[in-house]
């Protein structure tokens, strides 16, 4: 079995765990969201349609951020 090329220890909050947990948890909170959203917004043209997905996702990405580095900050302390 071959060593690891990289490891991290990292003191405080490790950034790279709460972006990569962000990205994911984005998706997958932030479709079904979108998708419920939607159902009662007339979107008749795809520019509309793209607008509101960007409105909304941007709203549940930085919801979601905060969240994950409130997380990742009560536990590195």
């Amino acid at each position: 079995m071959p060593e690891l090329v990289e490891t991290s220890d990292p003191e405080g909050v490790d950034y790279g765990w709460v972006m990569q947990t962000t990205f994911v948890l984005t998706i997958v909170v932030g479709a079904p969201i979108v998708a419920a959203l939607s159902v009662g917004t007339p979107l008749a043209s795809w520019e509309s349609r793209v607008s509101f997905a960007v409105r909304v996702g941007a709203v549940v990405w930085v919801l979601v951020a905060l969240a994950v580095y409130g997380y990742a900050r009560r536990l590195s302390t």
